[in-house]
């Protein structure tokens, strides 16, 4: 596991740290924010943001060809009383609030949806039982936005789940109020040909406490980008994520944690699995801690397990530090295969191979699983997983 190490001002090598006089967090991490696609030009495949995406298996999300069509998809929220669901128009003040576009398939998303999903959870409500949206795609090309609001104080479980065949633009904002605490479990478990490609933008309050949980197994192309960014001093950041990459598939995500206030926490953790010809794995992690956000805590790791030849992963992990005055900061990446001292130790016990190997994987995941706190949820990935792998040996 290779850690970052200091490097001279003004450097840009990928995965080390780099301190400048000002934020470049629009010129070296992402492009200038837009609600305009015009401002975006078409992405040929050689820009940073778009170098490892597949551009011709978006179905034209990417370069303005791609149109409403076909059944599209439905949502479907099933919320605890007290919850308030509503479909919106595009001049409701919430839109946006959290984050702007960044790239040119999410600004296309964010001028062709028709009505936005807001669900809201009133300040100082405590919920006990999980909100579910069902995201299921009945074929054709659709642009979404969804938003998830929580009062000052208020606490919530989401759980996103895409299912089904679609082409699928959009973009989903988490606003916290001070003191709000949310986890938010996104699952893609798309049919084979279905192609999703969402940026995540979340605003955490004073002192409020966001948890998000990726987790992608299915789709021809999936690509996320999920973005933090702090309205007040004191809040918490946890993003964690699992992907399971089979023969093929294309699973991109690219994370930006910015730390524009002081006395902040971020954690991330990325775990994936990969097994097949051509299955394709990109993981980008930025963090950019901004000249006023001192006091700030943050680590970033990326870990992977190939378990077929065939496979690949790119794991890019970038840090770049604006202040000296911070509690820590550090980032981490590793890709390799199986431990053959795990297998033998498993194998010399008596173990079959096959199931020496589901043990090694199960482990492998098992951390980030149990921080869901979803019970049928956990049980349903791990089943997922074990799908997985009884493919990988029949």
């Amino acid at each position: 596991m290779a850690e970052a190490q200091n490097i001279p001002v003004g450097s840009t090598t990928a995965g080390a740290i780099a301190v400048a006089a000002e934020s470049t967090v629009v010129s070296r991490m992402s492009a200038p924010p837009s609600y305009d696609v015009a401002d975006f030009p078409v992405p040929h495949g050689r820009e940073e943001e778009w170098r490892f995406t597949p551009l011709e298996r978006l179905r034209g999300l990417h370069d303005g060809t791609a149109t409403a069509t076909g059944e599209g998809v439905k949502v479907d929220v099933q919320a605890p009383e007290g919850v308030i669901v509503e479909t919106v128009g595009r001049d409701d003040a919430r839109l946006g609030k959290a984050g702007t576009p960044v790239d040119r398939v999410a600004a296309q998303a964010y001028s062709a949806f028709e009505k936005a999903s807001v669900v809201t959870v009133p300040k100082e409500t405590v919920l006990t039982e999980p909100i579910r949206i069902a995201v299921h795609g009945e074929g054709g090309t659709r642009f979404g936005h969804q938003v998830i609001e929580l009062g000052a104080f208020a606490e919530a479980v989401v759980v996103i789940d895409h299912t089904g065949d679609a082409v699928l633009a959009a973009n989903v904002e988490y606003l916290l109020g001070d003191g709000a605490k949310l986890t938010v479990v996104s699952v893609q478990d798309w049919d084979d040909k279905a192609v999703h490609v969402a940026q995540h933008n979340a605003l955490v309050g004073r002192d409020a406490s966001f948890k998000s949980v990726v987790v992608t197994f299915g789709g021809d192309v999936v690509r996320l980008h999920p973005r933090v960014r702090y309205a007040g001093p004191g809040g918490e950041a946890e993003l964690l994520g699992l992907y399971f990459t089979d023969s093929g598939q294309h699973q991109e995500h690219r994370l930006l944690v910015d730390h524009n206030v002081p006395h902040c926490k971020s954690n991330v953790v990325y775990k994936g699995a990969l097994q097949g010809e051509s299955a394709h794995a990109v993981w980008i992690g930025d963090v950019l801690i901004e000249a006023a956000a001192e006091g700030t805590d943050t680590y970033e790791m990326n870990r992977n397990l190939v378990l077929t030849d065939g496979a690949r992963v790119d794991s890019v992990p970038n840090l770049e530090i604006e202040t000296g005055e911070i509690v820590g900061a550090g980032h981490a990446s590793a890709t390799g295969r199986f431990d053959d001292e795990q297998l033998f130790y498993l194998m010399a016990r008596g173990i079959p191979e096959h199931e020496a190997r589901r043990l090694v994987v199960r482990g492998f995941f098992a951390e980030l699983v149990q921080q869901i706190g979803v019970a049928d949820i956990e049980e349903r990935l791990l089943a997922k997983i074990e799908e997985e792998l009884e493919a990988s040996v029949a």
